[in-house]
């Protein structure tokens, strides 16, 4: 790609990269040509100094003093040779330097060998001999005399030499300073230059796109990139503009979707509202043409329909009942009342059909839908609507649910019919099955001793015996009276639902009410459930102890507890503090005990008779409330009495 950025980018730094290297390169070549000049002008600088010291110990010299001072200016002499050909200066002039410091150095050179050394040896020769003579002395201050006329020049010639490698010095810093200072501009160009780039080539780029981003992150899918280059980022945005428009597109198919799932939605919302609405009807309230009517209603305020009738019949019936409607006209022509009922009931399936309006004539839809709980029909819900309007899918299956519920409420309604009915005769049957064992017995008991009466009379029997008839009569007329006030007692008391124990503490209150007895109750029955005939059970048994204990047992306090655990055994003990009964054979022959036994039979339980840890009687009750022979006993006794 030839405009693309990383190439840009890249010849940008590539060149920073190589800038950057020529500057090092080359400073590193200044400072490595700048070494030692340092190092070389203090050297120089000696040379001077060293010269200043010759020239002292030629000026101290005597005569007397020869061979000392001739070393000592020897030394001087080897030493200067040293300094001025040591390596810190011809390292400097082995670089390269400038012109005028090689002159410098060489004129001092020149100088030195071919002046001031031979001088100087001449000098240290004549020194060092042995005899003193005038002419000696003559040449040595012909010597000295020399050296001292030039020592000055030589000097001058090494100060100037000393000032060159200084202005040397001074060239090559000011060269690299010069060098570093336009590789500094050098660099800070580029910078701006790649900062111009930078902003014109991706910021401006990134900023369109941002902006573009951020729209249609607000739903704005119209905006497009400006910035559509061959480089990279022209790509991109050649690219965001290509998912815009794919965006805008997707975005307007789901504005449609949504729009359309908005509408299944509020429909659903009213699909419900309206199965909430007629669930709710059917069901709080008591099912009649009413209720019926108001559902009615709703299907046509939701559903815009414009009436609905709901008739009762089974297909292949040729008449219905119409139970509930809002039409005010009838489906069927009344001239041709015959098999019309056909059309509505159809086949037990949905469908619809055409008829013509009694009222303008014109041809209206009717939708029928069976109105049935599982395979059971009870009828048909039938909808009127104008012959313009077409019945939906889910409407269809609206009015079909709908109708289902109607059903179900029908179904309802007939089970609860039903249960009361259930509930009816078994009622009466546990009346009947009380007077049967107490009234009817005494009744029975009443029919013998008048027989036996009549035949008294009849043989003119003695007074006595009359009177000892009418007695017995009396007291089975009495007890037989005492039985039909217990059971008109225990038929009065509402039990409602767990409310045994209730009952049970009214019983047990109105006898020691009664006759001024102590009885102690103590209910444990928990949350066990008794059916009604075993409730009635209980009660007489323990209205029946309780009776004989204030008869007959001579007691100052009694106990009546209920007790059941959680396998749904049941233990119901009364007991007293009364004399108890001695013989449990001949016990069993009065106080209405085997009544009490048989009562406990028919609750497939046990009924026991003990002496009492209080020491009186103890009557102790136990069955199952699961013993199916609750059901048996009332079933055959239900039986018993439907087949009377």
């Amino acid at each position: 790609m030839k405009r693309s950025l990383l190439l840009r980018f890249g010849i940008v730094i590539s060149i920073l990269f190589v800038v950057a290297v020529s500057g090092m390169l080359s400073s590193v070549i200044i400072a490595e040509t700048a070494e030692g000049y340092a190092a070389a002008i203090n050297q120089a600088g000696t040379l001077r100094m060293q010269s200043y010291r010759i020239t002292t110990s030629l000026v101290h010299g005597t005569a007397y003093e020869n061979d000392y001072s001739a070393n000592r200016t020897d030394n001087l002499v080897e030493e200067y040779n040293q300094r001025l050909f040591s390596p810190r200066i011809q390292n400097v002039i082995s670089k390269g330097p400038s012109q005028r410091v090689t002159e410098t150095y060489q004129k001092v050179e020149r100088q030195w060998q071919d002046t001031i050394l031979p001088n100087l040896n001449n000098y240290l020769t004549y020194q060092r001999a042995a005899a003193l003579s005038s002419l000696k002395t003559e040449r040595i201050t012909s010597y000295q005399t020399k050296h001292l006329r030039l020592v000055d020049n030589f000097v001058d010639d090494i100060h100037r030499f000393v000032e060159a490698l200084e202005v040397d010095a001074e060239r090559k810093n000011e060269q690299l300073r010069l060098l570093q200072i336009a590789l500094l501009c050098l660099t800070f160009i580029l910078v701006i230059v790649s900062l111009y780039l930078i902003k014109r080539y991706v910021l401006a780029p990134l900023n369109d796109l941002l902006t573009c981003a951020n729209a249609a992150r607000h739903g704005d899918f119209s905006v497009r990139s400006r910035f559509l280059s061959e480089d990279e980022l022209g790509q991109l945005g050649q690219a965001f503009n290509v998912m815009a428009e794919d965006l805008s597109i997707i975005y307007a198919d789901l504005e449609a979707r949504v729009n359309e799932k908005t509408q299944d939605l509020e429909r659903s919302n009213r699909t419900l509202e309206l199965l909430y609405s007629a669930t709710k009807r059917l069901s709080d309230s008591t099912l009649g043409a009413e209720v019926l009517e108001a559902v009615i209603h709703d299907i046509e305020d939701l559903m815009g329909v414009d009436s609905g009738t709901i008739c009762i019949g089974h297909p292949g019936d040729d008449q219905a009942y119409r139970y509930a409607s809002t039409s005010p006209r009838d489906i069927v022509i009344k001239e041709k009342p015959n098999n019309q009922c056909t059309l509505c009931l159809g086949q037990g399936n949905s469908h619809t059909f055409q008829v013509k309006s009694q009222g303008t004539g014109d041809l209206v839809n009717i939708f029928s839908t069976p109105i049935k709980d599982k395979s059971q029909q009870y009828g048909v819900l039938l909808i009127e609507f104008s012959k313009e309007m077409i019945l939906e899918p889910w409407q269809e299956r609206l009015l079909e649910t709908v109708a289902s519920h109607i059903a179900l409420a029908i179904n309802v309604a007939q089970q609860v019919s039903e249960s009361r009915r259930l509930s009816l005769l078994e009622e009466r049957s546990v009346i009947a099955r009380e007077l049967h064992d107490s009234i009817a017995q005494s009744l029975s008991y009443l029919k013998i001793q008048v027989s036996l009466l009549e035949k008294a009379v009849s043989e003119n029997a003695e007074s006595t015996q009359l009177l000892h008839s009418t007695g017995i009569l009396r007291s089975a007329l009495n007890g037989a009276y005492r039985q039909l006030r217990e059971l008109l007692t225990t038929f009065r008391l509402r039990i409602s639902e767990n409310e045994l124990g209730g009952a049970i503490k009214t019983t047990v209150d109105e006898f020691s009410e009664r006759s001024g007895l102590s009885i102690e109750y103590i209910n444990q029955i928990g949350n066990c459930q008794f059916t009604p005939n075993a409730e009635i059970h209980i009660i007489q048994i323990i209205r029946e102890a309780l009776s004989n204990i204030i008869r007959h047992a001579d007691a100052t306090r009694a106990g009546v507890a209920l007790q059941c655990d959680q396998e749904g055994m049941v233990t119901v003990t009364v007991e007293d503090d009364g004399v108890g009964i001695d013989d449990q054979r001949d016990m069993m022959q009065h106080y209405g005990l085997p009544i009490m036994k048989e009562r406990a039979e028919c609750l497939g339980g046990d009924l026991s008779i003990v002496e009492s840890t209080l020491g009186g009687t103890q009557i102790k009750l136990t069955f199952n409330i699961n013993n199916s022979t609750i059901n048996k006993s009332n079933q055959s006794f239900v039986e018993q009495l439907n087949n009377a």
